[in-house]
């Protein structure tokens, strides 16, 4: 199981918000006062839950959707990512899709480097 799969669960599989375990440090501050940005995860079922992408895009925050109800080929999917594309390009952010199962979308001032690490 990569990485990934751990933070947004296997395909048919439902995450909830207990299943993290939160990581303690001394030397990091996760909920850092003043933070300006969020990383957050979401899952894609309908064109419902573009809503919720979409405004913590405009808020700034980078969004990791999990697409693995769709296939690439559907043309929900294809609105979707249509749609989302065109929030990404509204804030001068980015998107990318990885393989078939994720989505990530980017508010300004943030690039989506598509080279893998290590290699």
């Amino acid at each position: 199981m990569g990485l990934m799969s751990k933070i947004l669960g296997e395909s048919g599989g439902s995450r909830q918000k207990e299943d993290y375990v939160e990581i303690d440090s001394d030397s990091v501050d996760a909920r850092g006062a003043g933070t300006a940005m969020e990383v957050r995860i979401a899952k894609i079922g309908d064109k419902q839950d573009v809503i919720d992408i979409k405004d913590a895009v405009y808020d700034g925050d980078v969004v990791i959707a999990d697409i693995t109800r769709h296939t690439t080929q559907d043309r929900t999917m294809e609105h979707i990512t249509d749609e989302l594309k065109q929030v990404a390009n509204e804030v001068g952010g980015d998107i990318a899709q990885k393989g078939d199962d994720q989505l990530i979308i980017t508010p300004h001032s943030v690039a989506i480097n598509r080279d893998p690490l290590g290699q």
